[in-house]
């Protein structure tokens, strides 16, 4: 498995285009890193760019990122509503897929390492990456902001970890950089119906980790309390893990609620919505929406959009695009520029577009494409195919159900069900694809050269290897396609009576889905050297087939008995 990770610098120009793509060409030149996100913005003064690769390729294109930013960005000039202290203000690493968060911190620091000691820009590691406990936050690091940098270099406490320790002419131009290795940070703004940056403050305030400071009697206007060494005392906010300020958007006309939620694995987006909402009409303020800056994991905008649609006593068991449609309504993130999925959710940005997968092609492509004289896709896809359609029949009649007239209490009950059967579907849509690249594996091994023994062996055990595999995912299919029937068993029993028959078809197409798949492992099992794995896996099959026909005839005897009821 590849090691991606993800880097999101935050560059203190948000208004010349033209300085802004200088800096996106110097990351798109570096082969293999993929540019995903720019988000510039005028009141901010600010460009928040996101792109992902393979470590070395996405620190090199983030070194010369930062290098072309401190040539083209002068930071004595340099006015936003956004706190900064550097050109390169921060620059964050990210681990996306298969690697820990470890490694990704020796990436970090020599990152930061280089740019120190070429570019001799004053470098602070915070977060993970931080040397010392008082610098893992970010807004320690930058306390003081670029105004207060010629202080903080001169602190013995607040050495920069490399790079320049004094206000050279350079320095007064670039400013420092704070690197980090981090967990995914979502920054996330609200929109309110106010041009107050005051109240935003206070709502803010309100809701981030931080709090705000305590003041003796009124809470806005009395004297501050502080500690015994002199510094303000804060009462902490209602979430942890939020990050959060108020300012005003001259381009928008509006104050927003600025928010990065560095915790995504215990405050949600919809809950900081609500929250946001909540604490805003307390002050009559109304929110009317919100942004996303950057990316987003799929997960975070799943999860609100079923947060929304349980608040409406709806099913959640339907398509992750009909999900994202009601997240991105119920958050107003479409308020003041178009959302699109394929460009704000990583994973949808990670999708290999030159990748030709069957499950994209239409109905009528799919079967073209079985009928031509290529040997793939064949009976297995095929299989995973008619199981996938079984599994979303059996998927239709539980929300039917849940929505029915007259049975509103139930709701939850058959959004239980269906979201098992979107799950059956999801897997056995994969399984389609999954089939042919086990077939084309197999494919692949036999092409290897055999002009030697070596050669010879080697090829000789890749075709057991790679048949072994082509075995074990048509049985996948067969499971996948058997247990999904306790769906259409359920609705059969319990569903709406008006959609018994498409339980029924869905039980038919999960049973041909498992004998067909059932057909596959058994012609790819005839040239597998390994006999042993043969006949355990020939006995799950003959099993797996019996009680498939056995479950499939207890449906139809329900539906048709139903049928004839009605």
């Amino acid at each position: 498995m590849n090691k991606i990770i993800e880097c999101v610098p935050n560059f203190s120009e948000g208004r010349d285009m033209g300085i802004i793509n200088k800096i996106l060409d110097e990351i798109k030149s570096v082969d293999g890193v993929k540019l995903i996100d720019v988000d510039p913005g005028k009141a901010t003064n600010r460009t928040v760019v996101t792109f992902v690769g393979e470590p070395e390729v996405v620190c090199e294109a983030a070194f010369q990122a930062v290098k072309m930013a401190s040539e083209l960005i002068d930071m004595s000039k340099h006015h936003g509503e956004h706190p900064r202290f550097g050109a390169t203000d921060v620059l964050p690493l990210i681990p996306i897929k298969g690697i820990t968060m470890e490694e990704t911190v020796v990436f970090a620091h020599k990152l930061g390492k280089r740019i120190g000691d070429e570019l001799r820009i004053p470098i602070y590691f915070y977060e993970f990456a931080a040397t010392e406990e008082k610098r893992r936050n970010l807004a320690n690091c930058r306390a003081g902001e670029y105004e207060g940098l010629p202080h903080k270099l001169e602190d013995p406490a607040w050495k920069p970890d490399f790079g320049s320790t004094k206000m050279t002419a350079q320095v007064v131009k670039s400013g420092a950089t704070a690197v980090s290795a981090r967990n995914f940070l979502i920054a996330y703004n609200v929109n309110l119906n106010t041009t107050s940056t005051r109240w935003a403050n206070s709502i803010a305030f309100d809701i981030r980790e931080k709090g705000r400071i305590k003041r003796e009697g009124n809470p806005l206007t009395g004297k501050i309390i502080k500690d015994i060494v002199g510094n303000p005392v804060y009462e902490p906010g209602i979430l942890k893990g939020v990050k959060g300020i108020g300012w005003y958007i001259e381009e928008y006309g509006i104050a927003q609620l600025s928010f990065n939620i560095t915790d995504t694995t215990s405050v949600s987006l919809h809950q900081l919505f609500e929250l946001a909402c909540e604490r805003a009409a307390a002050r009559g303020i109304r929110v009317t929406g919100s942004e996303l800056v950057g990316v987003v994991p799929l997960k975070v905008m799943l999860d609100a959009g079923k947060y929304f649609l349980r608040k409406q006593h709806r099913s959640v068991g339907i398509s992750d695009e009909e999900i994202l449609k009601i997240a991105i309504k119920s958050i107003g993130l479409d308020e003041l520029t178009p959302f699109d999925p394929k460009k704000k959710i990583i994973e949808y940005l990670l999708e290999d577009e030159s990748k030709k997968n069957l499950v994209d092609l239409s109905i009528k492509q799919f079967t073209l494409e079985t009928a031509s004289e290529s040997a793939a896709p064949g009976g297995g896809s095929v299989a995973a195919c008619m199981g996938a359609m079984g599994a979303a029949l059996g998927t239709m009649v539980a929300n039917l159900s849940a929505h029915k007239k007259g049975w509103d209490d139930r709701w939850e009950e058959f959004s239980i069900w269906a979201e098992k059967g979107k799950s059956y579907h999801d897997e056995l849509l994969l399984l389609i694809d999954e089939d042919t690249r086990a077939f084309n594996k197999i494919m692949d091994a036999f092409a290897l050269p055999q002009k030697n023994e070596e050669e010879k062996s080697h090829r000789k055990a890749a075709i057991q290897t790679a048949t072994k595999h082509a075995m074990e995912i048509p049985f996948r299919v067969m499971q996948v396609s058997y247990d999904s029937m306790e769906v259409m068993m359920e609705m059969a029993q319990t569903g709406n009576p008006n959609s018994v028959s498409d339980a029924g078809v869905g039980a038919l197409a999960a049973r041909s889905a498992v004998l067909g798949a059932g057909l596959n492992v058994r012609i790819n099992a005839v040239s597998l050297n390994d006999k042993e794995f043969v006949s355990q896996m020939i006995q799950k099959v003959t099993n797996l087939e019996q009680k498939t026909i056995e479950l499939e005839s207890q449906i139809l005897e329900i539906v048709n008995r139903k049928i004839v009821g009605v």
